[in-house]
């Protein structure tokens, strides 16, 4: 999909997070207003992503990824945002990894047509989605998992009638973990299923969510069983494509993915009928942030070979501006930004930067400055958020507050945009999401 056709796009003039705009403007003439954060150009709250810091991240992953020979698809449910997808794939990215049959609709129609959906097809009203797309696109590629035999048949009949195959990849869960097959008999189950549609469905390999395991050393060994069962199936036949998907990796232990399946070699079986794709499916390595994504970032750079020889991370690249809204008493300031703006499930916004803004038109611009460390929100409501300060603070009503974010998922899904700025604090560009 081209910038051109990203730039003809209608903007949202009467959302939040944007500097005025006439009714029929399109998102390219937003990086025409000359818009700059610290003039006050932009209303506040507004979601900003640093352009640096995107193309540091998009360079960096895109690196990883490549020593290990492994590929990447990208977990779009991160930001939901077409013209960011493009950025990924542009970057060398294998595919775009999605959660929802909408979701998939959206992105395939702002021009992404390779798909991992990393979670079941149920109900027929999601399934008729997915069929057509089929029908829409011969290049079209899709693959969703499956973990049951009653899932599996209802593919079966629903893509049979259809006249349309439909490729699986077989999911393994842990006990006491989300979705996946536990057992094998679950998994001789669902292979019986699969088998009993030879028409509608193919299955085309094996999908995991390690996510859900919190200690390295149990990752470890559940990755090892699934590259092990993996190349068991492969060996008994069960694929039905040359080349074989195994993927896994959230945000938080891709390195490990990357290191136990990247030792499963090129071939699964002894007689080299199938190739091993392995597709990995990290999504807020984009943005990054400074809590849960941050420490597992630290313990890749510490521990990760190929992370220690590249030299460098990825950078929190998401940030969320507001205005101090009112200092009503001593040691309190309360924030123009709250729940309808940012996440707060995995930690809450932490003050970064602090700028006065300047009066008097011809005003040079002050510095914008760290934010004290003993500024600290405590508490969020919808549209507010209260922050402690030292009684003392050099803090007044109007200043303008930087906040970064831990888990960015929960942010994004709050703008319809979000605004790309330079080290300047120009805004150079807008993406827009499709939650």
């Amino acid at each position: 999909m081209s910038e051109t056709f990203f730039a003809s796009q209608p903007a949202n003039s009467h959302t939040k997070g944007l500097g005025l705009l006439t009714a029929d403007a399109s998102m390219g003439d937003i990086a025409r207003q000359g818009w700059n954060i610290l003039q006050e150009q932009v209303s506040l709250p507004v979601a900003v992503l640093s352009e640096e810091k995107v193309e540091h991240n998009l360079a960096w992953m895109q690196e990883f990824i490549d020593r290990y020979k492994v590929k990447l698809a990208p977990h779009g449910k991160t930001t939901m945002s077409p013209e960011l997808f493009q950025m990924q794939l542009d970057a060398g990215a294998w595919g775009i990894t999605l959660a929802t049959a909408p979701q998939v609709d959206a992105a395939f129609a702002h021009g992404v047509r390779k798909f991992l959906m990393a979670n079941q097809l149920v109900g027929k009203g999601n399934m008729a989605i997915i069929a057509n797309l089929m029908r829409q696109a011969a290049d079209f590629e899709f693959v969703c998992i499956v973990d049951s035999a009653a899932n599996v048949d209802a593919l079966g009949e629903y893509f049979a009638e259809a006249g349309l195959t439909l490729r699986l990849l077989l999911e393994y869960g842990v006990t006491g973990g989300r979705t996946g097959i536990r057992d094998g008999l679950q998994e001789i189950e669902v292979l019986e299923a699969v088998s009993r549609w030879p028409q509608s469905l193919s299955l085309v390999g094996v999908e995991i969510y390690e996510g859900v395991l919190n200690e390295e050393e149990p990752i470890r060994e559940f990755l090892q069983h699934v590259l092990g069962r993996t190349q068991a199936l492969a060996e008994a036949g069960h694929f039905k494509e040359t080349n074989v998907i195994l993927s896994g990796a959230g945000s938080a232990w891709y390195d490990v993915v990357a290191e136990e399946f990247s030792r499963g070699g090129q071939h699964l079986d002894a007689g080299e009928r199938h190739r091993l794709d392995v597709v990995l499916r990290p999504g807020c390595y984009l943005t990054h942030d400074v809590g849960a994504y941050l420490r597992a970032a630290d313990r890749i750079k510490q521990s990760n070979p190929v992370a220690r020889e590249m030299n460098f991370s990825l950078l929190p690249a998401l940030q969320v501006w507001a205005y101090v809204q009112s200092l009503p008493e001593p040691g309190r300031a309360i924030v123009g930004l709250g729940k309808r703006d940012t996440s707060s499930d995995a930690g809450f916004p932490v003050a970064s930067s602090h700028y006065r803004p300047q009066s008097g038109k011809n005003q040079a611009y002050a510095a914008v400055v760290p934010a004290p460390e003993d500024w600290t929100i405590f508490a969020m409501m919808d549209q507010h958020a209260f922050m402690s300060i030292p009684q003392n603070a050099d803090i007044k009503v109007g200043d303008m507050l930087a906040f970064d974010i831990s888990h960015p998922c929960l942010t994004f899904d709050k703008w319809r945009q979000l605004l790309l700025i330079n080290e300047q604090y120009d805004v150079t560009a807008a993406v827009t999401t499709w939650f």
